[in-house]
């Protein structure tokens, strides 16, 4: 194999088998699988020049495929391998091309359902040597995945907050799945429970004592047992900044809790109300899309496309582990969305995917409760002031 290489390098059941019987002559130290159902998996960017592993162009993503919207260099994968005919398929003409083909990541990676090979018109590659010319495949095949919409949990979730009210809706309970023995020590049927904006920067074993003193503080009832956490390896905060006449802002925070770092990352927010106003935004590249309706696609700047790992605090003895953090504002102009209400909940998404994942939402908005109580004294006061004025 070239470009690629499989998970389980083992040649013994060829050399046992009637493999060994018929090719009596082959060196099986070269041979690096048997089996019937093979998993393959892609090389890391370092092995790309390698003359033995590598030298195949597109090959050594390290698993990772990019949407073409985000870098159509990257949108390609390739591999190659060897493979010994059996009898008694052993005629040069007879090509069997590999069925039941699985994809699977992992880290946070959604679930594909790939069909049946389908014999379609020969590729064409440029020639390895560098001549400018083409070379064609003997023959090729087609295998079409999807990505499956089941009840599985999902794998990242999204908290909400605003600028008019100073708890945080966090992740929903269990979002990303709870174990069985969970149920012994917290509720995996009380909703979350609200925070203060900053125990979203501290892991969630560190966030009861603070969800108890603002619970206190804001005189809200806490559940016992508490809920459970999200367990979501990314979690991603939007909080609605700002609200004006022209227009509002957004500030978007993507959280890594998990041992591994993500390169080339990518979040796609879809806002039903909202997207057509989209004007900019900031520390991300971001853009409209134009095959899909009223979707922000985002993802980081070069030199800061890496969402790094978690990692320990300063002093780890007392100090909680601190995620892998990035930022960015988005600002929308509201001339191409009349009628819209940011603060009642069209200033938040309706979906959000990271990597082509979607994630899980919080089922309500941050209560604007706050901002109409506050808004109602100045009223208030206007109303009394010629009566008082007539009194005297």
């Amino acid at each position: 194999m070239k470009g690629a290489y499989p998970s389980n390098v083992d040649s013994s059941e060829c050399i046992f088998g009637s493999q060994g019987e018929y090719y009596k002559k082959l060196d099986f130290a070269d041979v690096l699988n048997c089996e019937r159902r093979p998993t393959v998996v892609d090389l890391p960017p370092t092995r790309f020049n390698d003359s033995k592993l590598g030298k195949v162009p597109f090959c050594c993503r390290n698993g990772t495929l990019l949407p073409p919207t985000m870098d159509p260099s990257k949108s390609i994968s390739r591999f190659q391998m060897q493979v010994f005919k059996m009898p008694p398929n052993i005629n040069r003409s007879h090509l069997a091309p590999p069925r039941n083909w699985k994809i699977s990541g992992e880290e946070l990676n959604p679930e594909y359902q790939c069909g049946n090979p389908v014999r379609v018109s020969p590729s064409e590659s440029l020639d390895p040597t560098g001549l400018p010319s083409n070379t064609s495949a003997i023959a090729s095949w087609q295998i079409l995945c999807n990505i499956t919409r089941n009840t599985r949990k999902s794998k990242c979730c999204v908290s909400f907050s605003a600028f008019f009210n100073e708890s945080v809706v966090p992740c929903q309970t269990c979002a990303c799945g709870c174990s069985a023995k969970s149920e012994r020590t917290c509720s995996v049927a009380e909703p979350a429970v609200l925070l203060p904006p900053e125990a979203l920067l501290v892991p969630f074993e560190n966030r009861t004592k603070m969800a108890h003193t603002w619970a206190d503080r804001k005189h809200l009832s806490v559940p016992n047992p508490m809920p459970c956490g999200d367990n979501c390896g990314v979690s991603i905060n939007w909080h609605v900044n700002t609200d004006y006449r022209r227009g509002w802002t957004a500030r978007i925070t993507l959280f890594n809790w998990g041992e591994t770092d993500f390169a080339d990352w990518f979040v796609a927010v879809e806002m039903d109300k909202a997207a057509p106003g989209f004007e900019k935004m900031y520390s991300f590249n971001a853009s409209s899309l134009d095959k899909v309706k009223n979707t922000i696609f985002m993802q980081g700047k070069e030199g800061l496309n890496f969402l790094v790992a978690e990692a320990n605090g300063s002093n780890p003895k007392k100090d909680p582990k601190v995620p892998g953090k990035q930022q960015s504002v988005i600002s929308f102009r509201k001339k191409n969305t009349p009628g819209i209400e940011v603060v009642d909940g069209d200033g938040f998404p309706n979906k959000v995917f990271f990597n082509g994942e979607e994630c899980s939402l919080p089922l309500v908005y941050p209560s604007s409760g706050f901002r109409n109580e506050f808004s109602f004294v100045p009223m208030l006061l206007l109303m009394l002031l010629p009566i008082i004025w007539m009194w005297q």
